[in-house]
């Protein structure tokens, strides 16, 4: 009631108000596995938690109500300070691969999966994951926190990558609390929540696989796809009966490889032509289900370089931009390596395997033609695409920019994009050719056909920490209007043309770890 309110007014305002909407309950996560997958453990509360970010279109799509985060204990929930109805917060454990070396034991650090939702337009299981919420039993000696900036990030990017529509995971909100973290520096904590179908990465097979617990791997695996890949119990049902050269296995965790390799090619084919970095795919950051997840070290590429390293922590160049699609298949091979227990054939093993050395280059091509407006394939498509990465790399041309001012150019306005080119002569001779393969097309709805491909906005470095800056001066309206821009990326949105222009100098400097 405020100071001037009369009770009667009051009461007239408490009765006529909407009711808050209530956070629906959860059930507990990973129920049908049991102890061996995962740790129960303690929330560790965060002092005096505010609003960072929230996501209406994440709460949508996980079927909350509206109003959600107006309820009482919204905010408490999601700084992992109170339990909610049906919540078991648990940590799962997983090995993997790190920078192409075996790590052993990992697992859930700092993340904590508070339980599942269940959709209520199609029942889809929805688990809720904090990130940043303290320590867990596989914390490693860490502290289990998240600092502000790097939970900005995650959660402005997760929303980005659904919006440019990337396989990802969801980020729902992001909370904030003045309590000390120490990094490289002394900075306050934050807690990013996560939705996803499922967090299983390739690390949660390796791990029963590594310890020689092989009831435990092959109960793992029937949940994967008893969830999520029920067609590798009929692997012929859905195969393309001309692909001769890669039938389909008779075995179930042969064909699970198989999915899961055909998804992570499409995932990587995504990345490679919106020009994302990951930064670290060791194996334990590579979803199952073929999602981007674990926001770490990432970058959309700014000047286009083959060789762009976006982790200062990656000194070897190890998940360069061009070596990505390749380090996704070392990582099925580990896959592969750890499902061979229950394939019973290597010469199965890699022949499921063998897909994603078809299917990558395949899904590219299909992007890149699009991202170039030509409609059906021809015999020169491969060249053109070559060539016009070789003209984005001799000079670092500003990768978003370059293909979305090319739509204008096939409308007749060159000079947008000509004006990003040192070497106007060799982009003008590339042109010609490409207007050669466009020929008999309608040029004005290839264009706007390009437009929908080639977005304007991205979650550009510097963006990004210019909304932290203004975040960590207790100003989150930058983060909420980034947001709302990222979320409809190909979108002209003149009022925001500022957020497209070519970064500012200073953000070649920015340098991303994966200290966080």
């Amino acid at each position: 009631m405020s100071p001037d309110m009369s009770p009667d007014a009051a009461l007239d305002e408490r009765t006529t108000a909407p009711p808050r909407a209530a956070l629906p309950p959860f059930q507990p996560p990973l129920a049908d596995l049991g102890p061996a997958f995962f740790s129960d453990i303690a929330l560790h509360p965060l002092p005096q938690p505010h609003w960072v970010g929230i996501s209406q279109a994440a709460a949508q799509w996980a079927g909350l109500p509206e109003g959600w985060a107006d309820a009482p204990e919204a905010l408490e929930v999601f700084t992992g300070n109170r339990a909610h109805a049906g919540s078991v917060p648990r940590a799962s454990v997983y090995s993997g691969h790190q920078f192409g070396v075996w790590a052993g034991q990992l697992g859930d650090g700092r993340a904590c999966l508070l339980g599942e939702w269940l959709r209520p337009t199609d029942e889809q299981r929805i688990e809720v994951q904090l990130k940043g919420s303290g320590p867990t039993p596989y914390s490693r000696m860490g502290d289990g926190r998240a600092v502000l900036r790097s939970s900005i990030r995650e959660f402005l990017c997760s929303e980005a990558m659904h919006a440019l529509g990337i396989p990802t995971t969801r980020a729902l909100c992001v909370t904030g609390s003045p309590a000390p973290v120490r990094r490289e520096e002394i900075e306050t904590a934050a807690v990013v929540t996560r939705l996803s179908p499922s967090f299983l990465r390739f690390g949660h097979l390796e791990h029963f696989s590594a310890n020689g617990q092989t009831d435990e791997l092959r109960k793992l695996a029937d949940h994967v796809i008893d969830r999520f890949y029920p067609e590798a119990r009929s692997p012929q049902a859905g195969v393309d009966e001309a692909d001769k050269a890669h039938p389909p296995p008779t075995n179930a965790y042969a064909a699970l490889l198989r999915l899961v390799s055909l998804r992570t090619a499409d995932l990587l084919a995504q990345w490679q032509a919106v020009g994302f970095c990951h930064g670290v795919m060791n194996t334990d950051n590579m979803s199952l289900l073929g999602l981007t997840i674990d926001y770490g070290p990432f970058q959309f590429m700014d000047g286009f370089d083959p060789a762009h390293i976006c982790n200062h922590s990656d000194h070897q160049g190890r998940y360069a931009f061009a070596r990505q699609p390749q380090i996704a298949y070392w990582n099925l091979y580990a896959l592969g390596q750890a499902l061979l227990p229950l394939i019973d054939s290597q010469e199965a093993a890699v022949a499921a395997l063998s897909v994603y050395e078809q299917a990558f280059p395949k899904a590219l091509q299909a992007r890149m033609r699009a991202k170039l407006g030509l409609t059906k394939a021809a015999d020169g498509d491969r060249a053109l695409m070559d060539d016009a990465m070789r003209l984005l790399a001799a000079h670092r041309i500003d990768h978003t920019l370059f293909w979305r001012r090319l739509a204008s150019a096939v409308e007749g306005d060159t000079e947008p994009v000509r004006d990003l080119m040192p070497d106007r002569a060799a982009f003008d001779a590339w042109f010609e050719r490409h207007l050669a393969a466009l020929a008999g097309q309608d040029l004005l709805a290839t264009a706007a056909q390009m437009r929908r491909v080639n977005p304007k906005y991205v979650l550009r470095n510097h963006l990004g920490e210019q909304a932290i800056a203004a975040a960590r001066q207790g100003d989150m309206s930058e983060v909420a209007r980034l947001l709302q821009v990222l979320q409809h990326p190909f979108d002209e949105q003149p009022e925001h043309a500022a957020l497209a222009d070519l970064p500012p100098a200073w953000a070649a400097d920015i340098a991303i770890s994966c200290s966080s």
